[in-house]
């Protein structure tokens, strides 16, 4: 059943504590509340309704994500929670793919919700009902596998498995503490970025390698011609200005290499 609300009342509560992973639970008018997901319901000996668990499950195979209200004996309502998934986020869960990347989607809702997100993006590994200190469990048994592991999280509960993977990406509409963690921030929330700035950052490798490839180049061949190497097979001395234009032109050729960064696509 729907219902409508034409007022609000903020409620006084007697105490409210916050459960990281599963929810919250409050006190009010003497008696207990909670709010979250099945597992605390679970935990705290809560009994689900048929008609409830049914509207749960048809609502988490819709990729929605499940809130229940109850209070210490009972469900009183179940809330579904919907966030439309984003062309640009399919696409670069597509291209991450493509380029070898194995991904692994970790969520704390549950197993039809996640398997759900999971088919509609094209991810093939997933973990629900997953705590924060579950995720980076997780990053650190695939580091122990000797992979190199990304974990790309907003919230605050990713800070814990961002600080543990090799390479950290925050998301610049998340929390600020996920920010502070992460030791990249994609200011937008385009997860196309991501691709991009991998892309870019092979490339900058790749540029810096090559500088380093011709500043050596420049002087292994400039610096014995200078010191007089030739001199006593054929009587050849290097200009001094010759030698200060080639290094110049190193330093040059170094910069051009360089700039090529700003017109890559």
């Amino acid at each position: 059943m729907v219902k409508q609300l034409d007022e609000v009342v903020a409620a006084s509560l007697h105490s409210f504590e916050s459960i990281t992973g599963k929810g919250v639970r409050a006190v009010y008018n003497k008696e207990n509340y909670v709010v979250g997901n099945k597992k605390l319901l679970t935990e705290n000996n809560i009994v689900i309704g048929d008609e409830l668990l049914s509207y749960a499950d048809e609502w988490g195979q819709q990729s929605k994500t499940i809130i229940w209200f109850a209070n210490s004996k009972q469900a009183l309502a179940v809330i579904a929670i919907a966030d439309k998934i984003k062309e640009t986020s399919v696409a670069a869960i597509g291209q991450l793919q493509d380029m070898g990347i194995e991904l692994y989607m970790l969520t704390g809702d549950n197993e039809a919700t996640a398997k759900a997100i999971a088919q509609q993006t094209g991810i093939k590994h997933y973990r629900a009902e997953v705590l924060p200190q579950h995720k980076a469990d997780f990053i650190k048994e695939l580091q122990q596998q000797g992979k190199v592991v990304a974990m790309v999280g907003d919230g605050i509960n990713d800070s814990t498995a961002l600080a543990t993977a090799d390479v950290s990406i925050a998301m610049g509409k998340g929390s600020d503490i996920a920010m502070d963690v992460a030791k990249m921030t994609i200011i937008s929330s385009d997860l196309t970025k991501i691709p991009q700035a991998i892309r870019l950052s092979k490339q900058t490798v790749s540029t810096i390698k090559q500088n380093l490839f011709w500043a050596f180049i420049y002087n292994l061949i400039g610096i014995p011609l200078a010191a007089g190497i030739l001199y006593p097979i054929n009587g050849f001395l290097l200009n001094p200005m010759i030698a200060g234009a080639a290094m110049a032109l190193s330093s040059v050729s170094v910069v051009g290499n360089s700039l090529r960064l700003k017109w890559n696509k």
